[in-house]
């Protein structure tokens, strides 16, 4: 080989070594590109049934009996002379129980006689205890 190539076949080799190495020294250098993450889709489910206790029906008879008793005490309250917050009413079936006290006699019969004209009441059971200061 004449010697005038040799400096160009040295070069172009040391061009073509210098870029292999390049290439291969670039080569696992790079991050790996990240994972595609999956997506993971849950069956939509509708909320729990909560379960809540069925509500006790009042039967008619009851609710009657309790607009009695209460149509009967305030009856009791609107009576002048007569402390009716010591008297309970208890109504079943159209019958009026009195319990509790009054504080003469006068005022025990006065509760009775007042408890039975509401409407709607066929009897009164009184059992209030005269009590002086009741």
């Amino acid at each position: 080989m004449p010697s005038a190539q040799k400096p160009a076949v040295r070069t172009s080799c040391a061009i073509a070594s210098v870029l292999l190495a390049l290439t291969l020294g670039a080569c696992g250098k790079e991050p790996p590109p990240p994972p595609k993450k999956a997506e993971v889709v849950l069956p939509v489910e509708p909320p729990p049934q909560v379960a809540v206790p069925n509500k006790p029906v009042e039967p008619p008879q009851a609710s009657a009996d309790k607009d009695l008793a209460g149509k009967v005490k305030s009856a009791l309250l609107a009576e002048r002379g007569l402390n009716a917050h010591g008297i309970d009413v208890v109504a079943k079936n159209g019958v009026i129980t009195l319990y509790g006290t009054a504080e003469t006699v006068g005022r025990r019969e006065t509760a009775a006689r007042v408890a039975g004209n509401a409407a709607g009441v066929k009897s009164v059971e009184n059992k209030l205890a005269v009590v002086a200061g009741s």
